[in-house]
């Protein structure tokens, strides 16, 4: 075997295995397993390490809809998560998801997990092949005057309605919400649940995008960097100017002796 491969150089044998695709790292790394070349098995090792990195990935991946489908049944199921609970400004958002069994999004994750830049790339994948997506936004004054556990129930209706299906299962992250006759709760479901976790990508880079356009209507407050959260220079901010209509005035009693709104 070494015979076969000796003539071409290492360093095109290594650059070979680094950028081969998972479907072929078995038989590149077969290929040259005699190989004596110091070069070429120290690729070998770190192309093994990433099959073997990617294939437990997969394996959580595939988990999750496994999950969804134990959970949710065979008829319409919908994933459902919220972002902005706890923000001091804008919106609180939810949205709802239906996946379809294949093509599996690999890399779907907790939102919360994931960098900014594999969100977005994940939403755009999710937005390719989901057989629906619902959006919801509750702005600050219903929450100010409606609360945040009825906030949330409007929020999962509207965008369970957005979807303008009819689900069979509601899977939603958390604890019961009683929003939606097919509710079903699961702690930590964006981590363990495959259109839960599409749901709270989709909903993140939602309403962070809606975050950063609002910061340019609103150029005295940070709300592209601190995404309506209580940053140190978002709490800054409000002391120095107040609280503009996109504020939670119920949620900003601690930053203000006296908040004023314009």
């Amino acid at each position: 075997m070494a015979n076969m491969t000796s003539s071409a150089p290492a360093a095109a044998i290594a650059a070979e295995l680094t950028s081969a695709s998972l479907e072929e790292i078995a038989a590149l790394v077969e290929r040259y397993q005699e190989d004596p070349r110091v070069q070429v098995q120290k690729a070998r090792e770190r192309a093994l390490r990433r099959l073997e990195r990617e294939q437990m990935e997969r394996d959580r991946v595939s988990a999750m809809y496994a999950t969804m489908h134990e959970l949710g049944g065979d008829g319409i199921v919908l994933g459902v998560d919220e972002v902005g609970r706890g923000s001091i400004a804008g919106p609180l958002t939810v949205c709802a998801v239906a996946l379809p069994d294949d093509p599996i999004i690999w890399g779907i994750d907790d939102s919360k997990r994931l960098t900014p830049a594999r969100r977005e790339t994940l939403a755009a994948q999710i937005a390719d092949v989901a057989l629906a997506i619902g959006i919801c936004h509750i702005p600050p004054a219903v929450i100010d005057e409606r609360g945040m556990a009825t906030a949330l129930r409007l929020a999962v209706q509207g965008a369970v309605r957005d979807t303008g299906l009819e689900p069979t299962c509601v899977l939603m992250d958390g604890n019961p919400l009683g929003a939606v006759p097919e509710e079903r709760n699961v702690v930590h479901g964006d981590a363990r649940v495959a259109c839960i976790a599409a749901a709270s990508i989709v909903a993140k880079v939602t309403r962070d995008e809606l975050m950063v356009e609002l910061d340019a209507d609103y150029p005295n407050y940070p709300f592209a960097a601190s995404k309506g959260y209580a940053s140190p220079d978002h709490i800054a901010a409000i002391r120095e100017h107040g609280l503009c209509d996109q504020h939670r005035v119920s949620f900003c009693g601690n930053f203000l002796e006296t908040a004023r709104l314009f």
